[in-house]
């Protein structure tokens, strides 16, 4: 099977007047075509902010991704604008 999505050391963080939050800090996966994934985890764990950042939705300011690739379907996400990201 394909690799359809690759998340290799993601990191997020959230710049705050107390200081920075690593909301994501290094998580790696992939999901091959046809594969169903599921992120299990106790509250404030990073899931949502998993989510956010593989779609790009993390508002900034206070949110950024620091560091890591997201690649889906070959495609390096990083890369594409606003509008090839709708």
């Amino acid at each position: 099977m394909a690799t359809l999505l690759e998340i290799e050391n993601l990191k997020t963080q959230f710049f705050t007047s107390a200081g920075t939050v690593k909301a994501v800090d290094g998580i790696s996966y992939t999901v091959d075509e046809g594969e169903t994934v599921a992120l299990v985890g106790e509250s404030g764990c990073g899931k949502s902010v998993s989510a956010l950042s593989v779609l790009r939705l993390i508002p900034w300011p206070p949110g950024k991704i620091v560091g890591g690739h997201i690649e889906f379907d070959g495609v390096d996400l990083a890369t594409l604008s606003e509008e090839e990201m709708r």
